[in-house]
Order: C-alpha cells, then structure tokens, then sequence
C-alpha cells in the first residue's frame, strides 16, 4: 500500500535527494509560488499555494507520486482517501496521465471540494469519516488500484518538500518557516527540505487547538491519536487527521516547535489574508497567519515564512469571516 517504488521505504525518511528530484518531476505542473511581503505584519512573507491550479499545495505531492507509478500500475489507476484537496491533486494529476481515479471522501467535507473532484473526473465515494481509511484500503485491495494517501507516502512528502526548496530559494535569510499541521506531509517534507539545507532556520508547525494531536504526540515523544469527535470539532477541515508514524518520525526530527491557534484566530487570519493581502484562504490555509498575527511572541523574531496551504473554502465560511 505505500507507493510505486520497487524497494520496501516504509519508514525511511524523505531526504534532501528525494526533495530535488521531485522537483524535476513536478516542474511545469506545479505551480512555483511566489513570496509576498506584508507590509501590515512586520517581518511576514506569505508562501500562497491557495495559487496551485486546485488551489492548494497538495498538487505537489500528488503529481511527484503519480509520475512515479510504472506503466502496469498505472493503468490499474489510482486511489486515495481526502477530505478534498489531495483528492483534487490526485484527480488533477491522474488526468495529467490519463489514468482512472477513485477518492473516498468523509461524507462531512465542504461540498465545493466534493465538487471540484468531480470536475476533474474523479470517481467520489462519500463514507462516515471513520471509515474512509479502511474503505479505501479495502477497495484498493479489490481493484488493484495503487493506494496514494494524502501524507503516509514517501514520494507525496518528498513532493510537498519542494515547498521548502522554494522559500529557501527566494528568502535566503529566512529565519522561520510557518507550516501547517494536518496529517503531516507537508510539514515534514518542508522540515526536510530546510533543515537538510540551512539547518539554522527553524521550521514551526501549526495546528488548531481543536486537532493538536502533533503537538501532544512531540511533547509525549510517541504518536498520540486524537478522535474523530474530537478533531472534526476545528473549522479547519484540511487537518483533522492525526499524523501518522511516518510523518511522526520526520517532525519528531527536524521540526522546531508547534503554534496552537484558536478558532477565532483562524476565522480573524481569513479575513485578514483577503482584505489586506488579497487572498482567498480556507481555515487550514489561515493557520500559520493566524500564528503569526496572534502568536509572535513564541516565534523567532526576523523574517517569517507563512505557507497559505490552500483556499478551497466555501464561500459562506469566507463571507462569515469577512463580515
């Protein structure tokens, strides 16, 4: 179920390597973001990957893992469980290839990610959220479909990691990147990218108070699981899944601390993202900006790095945020 490579990675870790060869295999695909200055918060730069054609970061990986499959495994197709944007990634990158797609979607996702899957031809089976792990698996063992989870998989890492490579790239003297937390992937390969390259930049994951399920597994120094009552509670529909032993195992090494941030302070970060920076973020792509606004004191003080993960946000959230 891990992925296309020959060899057995279950818990090698991504490298520096593997970040710069997914570069290579995404160029041209993947959108390569920019970094905006923000004159209204002293010191932040926004990494806006709200940009990505599916809106979201998750086309890195996405894309990094299906150029990987071989022709046979390929053709079998592809399948994933999300709750929306690396289900999007996986539909945009299958159809890149011409090959079949299946997401099993927890059946509480925002209707507009359910939406845009579709429109990218994606087969979406909508299940209880316990169960969209386990249906999946079950299905890709029935079909012979290649199973490329949204985080537990060494190529998405190494995908999500080319994040990193470009912060470092255009902000040499970057002194924090700010990441997200969901389920991992895209905080451990940008840990990786960063710390394997200028070890002194300190890289700080963000999670909701409601789903801080790394953040208590780093201070236990194992993997704590939260519940599904417990982290389908946060707004932040993009990160509430727990992290999982892979991912556990490279922000155990390479991440420097985790923000915790409030509802409101991801409800305020929307707002404050469209009418002064002009983005449009979804609350998992508010996160950092919020720890960044509500939380400078426990940040190191220069220039900080805010990756937006994406902004696939249903418009009645974002117009409740601005008003």
């Amino acid at each position: 179920m891990d992925g296309p490579i020959g060899k057995d990675r279950v818990m090698d870790l991504v490298t520096i390597d593997d970040v710069r060869a997914a570069a290579k295999r995404i160029e041209g695909v993947a959108v390569r973001t920019p970094l905006l200055p923000c004159r209204w918060a002293d010191g932040l730069w926004l990494k806006p990957e709200n940009l990505q054609p599916i809106g979201a970061f998750k086309i890195r990986g996405a894309v990094n893992a299906v150029g990987a499959l071989s022709d046979e495994q390929a053709a079998a197709g592809v399948i994933t469980h999300s709750s929306g944007n690396h289900g999007q990634a996986l539909a945009f990158a299958a159809a890149a290839r011409g090959i079949p797609v299946t997401i099993v979607v927890p059946n509480v996702a925002p209707q507009v990610k359910v939406d845009a899957m579709r429109e990218l031809g994606a087969q979406v089976l909508l299940v209880p959220p316990s169960e969209r792990l386990t249906m999946t698996e079950k299905l890709a063992a029935e079909s012979g479909m290649t199973m490329i989870p949204p985080f537990d998989h060494h190529d998405v890492i190494a995908g999500q990691g080319t994040t990193g490579c470009e912060i470092l790239a255009d902000l040499p003297d970057v002194q924090a990147v700010l990441v997200p937390i969901g389920g991992g992937g895209l905080a451990s390969g940008v840990a990786v990218a960063i710390k394997e390259t200028n070890p002194a930049v300190q890289v700080i994951g963000v999670e909701p108070e409601l789903a801080a399920d790394a953040a208590e597994s780093l201070r236990a120094g194992r993997l704590v699981r939260w519940t599904d009552e417990q982290r389908y509670r946060t707004s932040a529909d993009g990160v509430r899944t727990n992290i999982c032993e892979r991912t556990f195992a490279h922000l155990k090494k390479y991440l420097d601390g985790v923000v915790t941030v409030s509802e409101e302070e991801i409800t305020a970060a929307i707002g404050v993202l469209a009418r002064k920076a002009h983005l449009v973020a979804e609350p998992s792509g508010a996160l950092t900006t919020a720890a960044h606004l509500c939380h400078r004191a426990e940040l190191p003080t220069g220039s900080v790095v805010a990756v937006v993960s994406g902004g696939n946000i249903e418009p009645a959230a974002l117009l409740a945020a601005l008003a």
